[in-house]
């Protein structure tokens, strides 16, 4: 279809319609595009699927979208939310003869894309129930090695289409449908598990779902009972213009269609891999270290590898390290591994796998986990300002790594070099409170984007103040006079040295500090050790910003203000991981 058909489609959809092209005449009806479809793979059956639905093989009744309302407390007072929904599952056909079709969440979310539409949450699929006009009873097929078929598919088409028959004089097409299949949901839950489908719904006539929300099988799972219900993105909430994404995101409209609190761009998505050019992060994964890697994907382009031990004792507590990564570096730059001759020199510069499985080694009172958290554009400062502005993004990222951990003792820690202290901030921005389970938070030259005005360092302090054993690790350099082509790159107020010192002079309004001056160094210490600032000068005018991670920056960041704190390391000294790089 050429981009001029679409622009047509959009222009001519009336209210409530679905923006479509008209049913071509050439177009096959359900039962004939379902056999066209019988013998196809996963993938070329949905390449027919989403062909067919753009060219406009819809039923006339489904283009007609039916409104839902819906109506809830919001800080005490009644709320109304209207949304609409396709009157029926995703089908192909005719009014008289259509097909509704299965199909896996990648094709449902890549048809809502191109429809202006999303995919709804258990929630919306109950209240949807609840405003069907027609109510059909569930009418499984006991499982087998064929549920997956289009056979199966036609049969259960031909039981519901029996159904929908027997009601039709009192229920033209185009009323609301619900009850005859289980519905393609957006969750939470998601981001905890990467790869998977989530499945909701198939209501009994008495309310009650048939399938509590799963999340067991994966993606690729597309079996007969799974329906795609389509909902307009567009939306009113007490007669105002806005977007389901907008409502889900906010933290009290978000009861009007979420159960589980505020969702961010809730969506399905593919993996985000690694550049072509790059290893995989398994070839940082050596088999003397015995880790593992786990991936998890988050909207707009954000990747998180969790890199673990591979047999974790489940009585220890998981101390669990959110590492945003630098800018211009990739997570398997900042992993780290031993280089050959040519090789990118980002992968020799940070190693902090190698400083991680040196922590395991010394500390091994907890499961040490480090997530390290990668986005579009490899800049966290950009992304955070292209996508997440007010930090909410980062709240749901935290959300969803510290719930992959969920039934687990768990201590937090945020970190972040470079860039990445930005994630940081944006966190903080995103909470009222920093929760306690937050054990330490590290700033790794990474402070560029603290601001008391924002209320940093009120969060901070009280977060300090806090009867739980609570760490400020904050490591920087006079970056301000450091020279990068004969010229001076950050201002004496914006860089770290200048934050860094910002943030101290704001704490010490609130804590009592020493100040120890030695040579090339300034530290600043207060609550026993709790909060430290470990600031280097630069009479060289050198640019360090890399070299205070890797001369065991990592590992000092971590054992700040504890009993490990420089033993068997040496803050700024050689490497103490050598034996601890991944590689031959």
């Amino acid at each position: 279809m050429t981009t001029l058909v679409w622009i047509l489609a959009s222009t001519l959809a009336l209210a409530g319609e679905v923006a479509l092209p008209p049913r071509p005449a050439d177009a096959p009806n359900g039962a004939a595009f379902a056999g066209r479809i019988a013998a196809l793979d996963l993938a070329a059956r949905e390449t027919e699927i989403i062909s067919e639905v753009s060219r406009g093989n819809v039923p006339e009744f489904w283009r007609r979208f039916v409104p839902v309302t819906v109506t809830r407390k919001v800080d005490g007072r009644d709320m109304t939310a209207v949304y609409e929904v396709a009157p029926d599952y995703l089908a192909i056909g005719t009014d008289d003869d259509y097909f509704l079709a299965p199909v896996s969440p990648e094709t449902a979310q890549a048809l809502a894309d191109k429809l202006d539409c999303v995919l709804p949450t258990p929630r919306m699929v109950a209240d949807i129930y609840a405003a069907a006009a027609v109510k059909l009873p569930p009418m499984p097929i006991p499982p087998s090695p064929e549920m997956t078929s289009v056979a199966v598919f036609l049969r259960h088409n031909e039981i519901v289409g029996q159904q929908r028959a027997a009601v039709l004089a009192a229920h033209p097409l185009g009323a609301l449908v619900a009850g005859d299949k289980k519905d393609l949901v957006l969750t939470r839950r998601l981001f905890t598990a990467p790869g998977k489908v989530a499945i909701f719904g198939w209501h009994r006539l008495d309310g009650t779902p048939i399938q509590p929300l799963y999340l067991g099988h994966a993606a690729s799972w597309v079996d007969y009972s799974q329906g795609t219900r389509l909902v307009r993105r567009s939306m009113t909430v007490d007669g105002k213009p806005t977007t389901v994404a907008e409502v889900l995101a906010d933290a009290k409209r978000c009861v009007l269609m979420s159960d589980e609190g505020p969702l961010l761009d809730p969506r399905y998505g593919k993996v985000h891999p690694p550049a072509s050019n790059e290893p995989s992060a398994a070839a940082n994964v050596d088999a003397r270290f015995h880790e593992t890697n786990e991936t998890m994907n988050f909207e707009p382009g954000v990747r998180a590898l969790l890199n673990l031990p591979e047999s974790p004792d489940p009585k220890k507590p998981v101390r669990l390290v959110l590492y945003a990564l630098p800018n211009g570096n990739t997570i398997e730059q900042t992993i780290g591994r031993k280089i050959k001759p040519g090789d990118d020199w980002h992968f020799d510069i940070q190693h902090i796998g190698a400083q991680t499985r040196w922590l395991r080694a010394r500390c091994p009172e907890a499961t040490l986990v480090v997530a390290y958290l990668q986005c579009a554009g490899d800049a966290w400062p950009k992304w955070l300002a292209a996508h997440d502005p007010k930090g909410r993004r980062a709240g749901q990222i935290v959300a969803a790594l510290r719930d992959h951990f969920a039934g687990q003792s768990l201590r937090l820690v945020l970190a972040g070099h470079s860039g990445g202290g930005s994630f940081t901030f944006a966190y903080l921005d995103s909470v009222e409170r920093i929760p306690d389970d937050v054990e330490r938070i590290a700033f790794l030259d990474s402070d560029y984007r603290y601001d008391a005005a924002r209320g940093h360092a009120e969060k901070l302090a009280r977060w300090l103040a806090a009867a739980e054993p609570h760490y400020l690790c904050v490591l920087a350099y006079h970056d301000s006079i450091a020279l990068l082509n004969g010229k001076t790159f950050v201002s004496e107020q914006g860089g770290t040295w200048g934050r860094s010192h910002a943030m101290q002079s704001d704490l010490a309004a609130k804590f009592v500090f020493t100040r120890e001056d030695e040579a090339g160094w300034e530290r600043y210490t207060a609550l026993n050790g709790r909060i430290k600032f470990v600031l280097k000068e630069n009479p060289d005018k050198a640019i360090l910003h890399t070299k205070q991670v890797e001369l065991n920056g990592f590992i000092h960041a971590m054992l700040a203000g504890t009993a490990p704190e420089n033993r068997g390391y040496t803050y700024f000294g050689p490497r103490a991981y050598e034996q601890w790089i991944a590689g031959p």
